[in-house]
């Protein structure tokens, strides 16, 4: 497949990305991977969940995200007598001005952190995930815009685990990006253990970007080069999810641009203006497994059939 560049196409910045990466890996040890997919999501104008059991690390990548991009952080801890007001915000009647004033949430905030998002009821997990998708609350018939950038991260223990609140498939397509932080290697383990406490370095983590170089990154991911084979791919991926007998449900259109978008990401911070379909391989599981529902006995999220989708050839 020919791999053409365009006038028009930008010049990553490869400092700033490069820096980005290495600075979270300093906290974030042996999850390079993980960090780029995460970053990617946060270019692609995505919001990401992160889905392993406790103490893996899925909180410390939340605030390391947060303080090297240098946003503006909340975190909301999510239990299941969580309101939808405790996320959104509440008005409240003001005698001195007689009228009611809306006091904003902590979702009115550039980096929202929702952790154990399963562990609240549907109706509180509802409430942020309407937000995300609108990037706006409307409250007693007046809209209130979010923040831009707007990103929220959401951590969610296995479903099997006691007093979870499964995601439904609607919810979890409203996340561009689903990763799992997995145990560290063997040596990323032992400097661990060995190592600075990952509460202390947070603190010493200064802000290596600002909310504008955010969106100017933003705007540079969708000037990325996509050739008309590279989208030939895509939709060739697309096309196999939906007729496969070995998914009951395919890939939406949704999930088609959000992958394009990623891809475009990941090219971006490799430090390329034009996308390849290695690229689009890479951050495929990431973008597609939870929209996936597999025909096999488990019902969902089968890897053999996401391998399958892996191995579609290229035209």
């Amino acid at each position: 497949m020919p791999h053409p560049t365009t006038a028009s196409a930008p010049a990553p910045c490869n400092e700033t990305l490069a820096g980005l990466v290495s600075g979270i890996a300093a906290v974030v040890l042996g999850k390079d991977d993980v960090i780029r997919l995460a970053l990617a999501c946060v270019l692609a104008r995505g919001h990401l969940l992160i889905e392993d059991q406790p103490g893996m690390g899925k909180t410390t990548l939340a605030h390391a995200l947060a303080r090297a991009l240098g946003l503006e952080f909340q975190r909301i801890q999510f239990t299941s007598d969580l309101l939808p007001s405790d996320i959104i915000g509440v008005s409240i009647y003001e005698p001195g001005e007689a009228r009611f004033r809306f006091h904003r949430g902590p979702v009115f905030s550039q980096l929202v952190l929702a952790d154990e998002i399963n562990r609240a009821t549907p109706k509180a997990q509802s409430a942020l995930l309407e937000a995300m998708e609108e990037r706006q609350v409307t409250v007693e018939g007046e809209t209130h815009r979010l923040p831009e950038p707007f990103f929220v991260i959401a951590t969610q223990n296995p479903a099997r685990q006691t007093g979870t609140f499964e995601l439904p498939e609607s919810q979890l397509d409203r996340f561009l990006v689903r990763v799992r932080m997995g145990y560290p290697g063997h040596e990323a383990e032992r400097a661990l253990l060995i190592g600075t406490d990952r509460r202390e370095l947070l603190e010493r983590m200064r802000p290596l970007v600002g909310p504008r170089e955010i969106i100017a990154l933003q705007r540079q991911v969708v000037a990325v080069h996509a050739s008309d084979a590279l989208i030939d791919y895509v939709q060739a991926l697309l096309r196999f999810s939906r007729e496969d007998t070995a998914f009951r449900q395919g890939l939406s259109p949704r999930a088609g641009l959000g992958l394009l978008r990623c891809a475009q990401a990941w090219a971006l911070i490799d430090e390329r203006n034009h996308v390849l379909p290695e690229d689009v391989q890479a951050v495929l599981p990431a973008v597609a497994e939870h929209r996936l529902l597999a025909e096999d006995e488990h019902g969902r999220n089968g890897e053999a059939a996401l391998a399958r989708l892996l191995a579609v050839s290229i035209p």
